[in-house]
């Protein structure tokens, strides 16, 4: 895939660590010219980026927290300088916090939907704005939006609304031939997932899907890879469960 990709330029929020790693990695191989955004992590972006750059591809950090829509300008700004445009935005940048809605403060609820709501619509409406013709875009959501589990009912919430600007905003995107698809992982093997959880309880979800294992990033890596490859080119407004057949 690396010649169809050439000169093509693709940002990644959230991408020091985790899933946006594997993502970014992934890209870089696929042959873009990557920008790892990151909120605070800079010594791992740095570092994401120079092991890109030792292994042939291209890569720049950019710092910006995605809920302030000034700082998502700035980060479109920074990868026009560097590359000269802007293909593809993956929306990964995200932020889970799990208790029952009963005990869920102001504070929890904020902050959830500041990141993963607000952050997600200021990427896309600047991608919208500034992407180029043929470009995609890659938002996140989950899968407990189906499974709906007990504590995750903020976290779900903010997803789901996420999944419905994923299908509007593809249909917005008319005559520009850029996509809008979202993936939404089951259980993956990230310092997210893993917090806080027990043994047990991460064996236990480990279970749920058929497959009978957690996911990696570098599972979800590939699906974004497919979405914004020329083979994903006909999946459009939909949002892709990549779980391992748990829901």
């Amino acid at each position: 895939m690396s010649n169809n990709a050439e000169n093509k330029v693709a940002i990644v929020t959230g991408a020091s660590r985790g899933i946006g790693a594997g993502i970014a990695e992934g890209l870089a191989k696929d042959g873009f010219m990557v920008v790892i955004n990151y909120a605070g992590s800079h010594r791992e972006a740095e570092a994401l980026a120079a092991k890109i750059e030792t292994g042939g591809g291209r890569a720049v950090t950019a710092q910006a927290d995605i809920s302030d829509p000034a700082a998502v300008i700035r980060m479109f700004d920074a990868a026009e300088t560097a590359f000269g445009g802007v293909d593809v935005l993956v929306n990964n940048a995200g932020v889970m916090t799990l208790r029952p809605i009963a005990e869920s403060d102001d504070a929890l609820f904020d902050r959830q939907i500041a990141i993963n709501l607000k952050g997600s619509f200021n990427g896309m409406r600047e991608a919208a704005r500034r992407l180029r013709d043929g470009g995609r875009i890659i938002n996140f959501s989950t899968s407990v939006v189906g499974l709906r589990l007990e504590n995750y009912g903020v976290y779900a919430a903010t997803k789901a609304a996420v999944e419905a600007m994923t299908a509007i905003l593809a249909k917005e995107m008319r005559g520009r031939s850029i996509t809008v698809n979202a993936v939404a992982p089951g259980p993956t093997t990230t310092a997210l997932f893993l917090d806080g959880k027990s043994p047990e309880l991460i064996e236990r979800m480990a279970k749920m899907n058929p497959l009978e294992r957690l996911a990696t990033p570098d599972d979800i890596a590939a699906v974004v890879s497919f979405l914004v490859g020329p083979d994903g080119g006909w999946i459009n407004g939909q949002v892709l469960r990549a779980n391992g057949g748990m829901i």
